[in-house]
């Protein structure tokens, strides 16, 4: 047999190969590998947990959201019928205030109209007393002043006793 060059390359790869057997090498290979899915796996748990926490944590905010818009809603709401209950309770002040005015002017209107009234009766009666006096004192003789005045005297009482029966 003839050991040519392919001999001991065959030979040498063999040597090396043992070696690294010997030496160990595929199984640090393999650990090494091992370590790096190790790790990769731990790092794709943990960013599953994290994804798990952040949808959590989403919802919650979605939640906490939620019932801040739907009490927003209801503050609102209340705000407005308030809002409208004190719109109407002003509007109704204003015309009972409008109203309560308006009967005192109305009332001071009539009482003034009352005092100009009686004070034009009085002037007129005043006015008619002096001239029927003026009218009496210059055309009428006293003896028939004395007859109508008693003459009116007695109507009066008539007409006095006919009011108090």
């Amino acid at each position: 047999m003839v050991i040519d060059s392919t001999f001991w390359v065959a030979i040498s790869f063999v040597i090396f190969f043992g070696g690294l057997v010997y030496l160990k090498v595929p199984q640090k290979i393999n650990d090494i590998l091992n370590k790096l899915i190790l790790d990769i796996k731990n790092e794709i748990d943990e960013s599953e947990k994290l994804r798990t926490e952040a949808k959590t944590l989403l919802e919650n905010a979605q939640k906490k959201l939620d019932t801040a818009e739907s009490v927003k809603n209801e503050i609102l709401n209340q705000a407005k019928k308030d809002s409208d209950k004190l719109i109407i309770d002003l509007n109704d002040k204003f015309h009972k205030s409008s109203d309560l005015k308006k009967n005192l002017a109305e009332n001071k209107i009539n009482q003034m109209k009352d005092n100009a009234i009686k004070e034009i009766r009085d002037a007129s009666i005043k006015i008619a007393m002096d001239s029927v006096k003026k009218i009496i004192t210059t055309s009428i003789d006293k003896s028939k002043l004395e007859t109508l005045f008693q003459k009116n005297l007695d109507e009066t009482k008539e007409e006095l006793k006919k009011i108090n029966s």
